[in-house]
C-alpha cells in the first residue's frame, strides 16, 4: 500500500473468503441469528454511537464521506473497536455508470463486508441494484446485485434518491422484486423514505424495519 502506484486493490480484505460467479464477487457469512437495531448513524457521523447494541453505523451518504474507509479500512478498526452492527458500505451503484463499474462497486462493498465479519462485527448485508443488468440474470446465471449475500437473513437498502423521479420508483419495485425474490430475506431494514405504495404491496414477503435517516431522526428526537 506504500507503492508508488496503488491501484487500490486490497488483497488483505479477502485472502480467506470464498467467491461467487464469473465475476467472483466475495460470499458473505449467513448469520446465526437476526439483530435489528434502532437508529442508523451515517459514516460521517460515527462518533454520535452511543448505544452499540441498538445503533448501526451506516454508509448511507455520498461515496467520498467514506472512501477511504472502503480504501483501506484496516486504518479504522481500532477506531470503530465499540462499534458493533455496521452495514457493508453503500458504494453506488448509478443507472448511466458503466456496467463494469457497477460491478466493481458491489465487490468493493463486498469485500469490505468480508473483511468486518472476519474482525468480529454483526455485519448487516445492505443491496443496491444499478441499472436491469445488476438485478436479473440476462447476462449471467446469476443477478451481480445479490450475488455473495446469504439468503433468508437480514439485509439494509437506502431509498434516499430512489424516489423522486417516476422512473426512480419502477427500478427501486423493480429491484426489490427481485432481491426478494432471490435473497429471501426474513428482514428489510429500509433507511430513509418508506413509500407505501412500493413497499406495502410485498409485506407479506418479508419484515420491513423503517429507519428514518439520520437528519429526520434527529429532528424527531429534538421535537
Amino acid at each position: 500500500m506504500n507503492n508508488l502506484f496503488y491501484d487500490g486493490f486490497n488483497s488483505k480484505l479477502i485472502e480467506t473468503a470464498f467467491f461467487e460467479g464469473i465475476f467472483e464477487i466475495p460470499i458473505l457469512k449467513a448469520h446465526s441469528e437476526i439483530v435489528i437495531p434502532n437508529v442508523a448513524v451515517p459514516f460521517s457521523k460515527r462518533k454520535a454511537i452511543t448505544n452499540p447494541n441498538e445503533e448501526m453505523l451506516v454508509f448511507y451518504e455520498h461515496d467520498p464521506h467514506f472512501r477511504d474507509f472502503v480504501s483501506i479500512p484496516q486504518n479504522y478498526i481500532d477506531e470503530l473497536k465499540n462499534v458493533k452492527i455496521i452495514s457493508t458500505p453503500d458504494c453506488s451503484l448509478y443507472r448511466d455508470m458503466p456496467f463494469w463499474e457497477q460491478i466493481a462497486n458491489i465487490g468493493v462493498s463486498r469485500s469490505v463486508g468480508y473483511y468486518l465479519q472476519e474482525q468480529g462485527k454483526y455485519v448487516i448485508h445492505n443491496v443496491r441494484w444499478g441499472d436491469e443488468r445488476t438485478y436479473d440474470k440476462k447476462l449471467c446465471d446469476f443477478a451481480p446485485a445479490f450475488a455473495g449475500i446469504p439468503k433468508n437473513s437480514v439485509v439494509s437498502i437506502g431509498t434516499y434518491g430512489c424516489c423522486r423521479q417516476k422512473e426512480d420508483k419502477y427500478f427501486l419495485e423493480a429491484g426489490l422484486s427481485a432481491m426478494l425474490s432471490e435473497l429471501t430475506p426474513r428482514v428489510v431494514i429500509v433507511y430513509g423514505s418508506y413509500n407505501p405504495k412500493i413497499f406495502g404491496q410485498y409485506e407479506h414477503y418479508t419484515h420491513f424495519h423503517h429507519l428514518p435517516d439520520w437528519i429526520s431522526y434527529k429532528r424527531k428526537k429534538v421535537s
